[in-house]
């Protein structure tokens, strides 16, 4: 595991002084146990999944044009590309908008139902658990996760060899469900290396197999 991370320059609306919120939330050790140590069982999904069904309804009304930033400054500055895109916590789908402007073939894929209702009709839905996709090996050529829980091994998985996974986080460090570009890298199965950058409030990271 581990790998290297190379920072573009900061675009020149990056904001990084952030107010103290998501480094404060129980999302964010559910996160990092999710992704180091693979905490993830019946009652947390369950736990998790209730949580967010319970705030489908609000949900779109949380994005601001400097959370979207970082969206489309990676799609912009990343070089993803492909024909298959897996968005996982795809959730009412602000971010989905995004990517089937710029990819054919997307598929937004959520644990909540409610957040599934709430998303229009922009591309195949998929109610499923992160921890077990329901998708072949090397099904993607790009894995997108916003503000998304990292199960590591299945991302891996379903990533063909030359793909890539973009890592977003709307509002940066103060993201409750965050992992440094660097965690993610060191995280993932293998050797990866990563190009990131920061936008609004918000940054993102390209990981590739080294």
């Amino acid at each position: 595991m581990g790998g290297t991370v190379t920072w573009l320059e900061d675009q020149p609306d990056t904001v990084t002084d952030l107010p103290v919120f998501g480094s404060e939330s129980p999302m964010r050790k559910v996160t990092e146990g999710v992704a180091f140590d693979g905490a993830w069982d019946a009652a947390r999904r369950d736990k998790v999944r209730d949580l967010f069904d319970g705030m489908a309804a609000e949900w779109s009304a949380r994005f601001s044009e400097a959370r979207d930033a970082a969206v489309t400054d990676a799609l912009e500055r990343s070089g993803a590309t492909g024909g298959k895109v897996v968005e996982l916590g795809a959730g009412s789908g602000l971010a989905t908008a995004r990517l089937v402007e710029r990819f054919d073939d997307v598929v937004a894929l959520d644990l909540s139902m409610e957040m599934l209702r709430y998303q229009p009709d922009l591309a195949p839905k998929v109610r499923a658990d992160a921890s077990t996709l329901p998708f072949p090996d090397d099904a993607a050529d790009v894995v997108v996760l916003v503000n998304m829980l990292l199960f590591p091994s299945e991302v891996d998985r379903i990533l063909a060899a030359e793909g890539t996974v973009l890592w977003i986080n709307t509002n940066g460090h103060e993201t409750p469900i965050h992992l440094s570009p660097e965690a993610v890298v060191d995280v993932m199965p293998g050797t990866w290396e990563a190009t990131a950058g920061r936008a609004g409030t918000g940054l993102w990271a390209a990981v590739r197999r080294a």
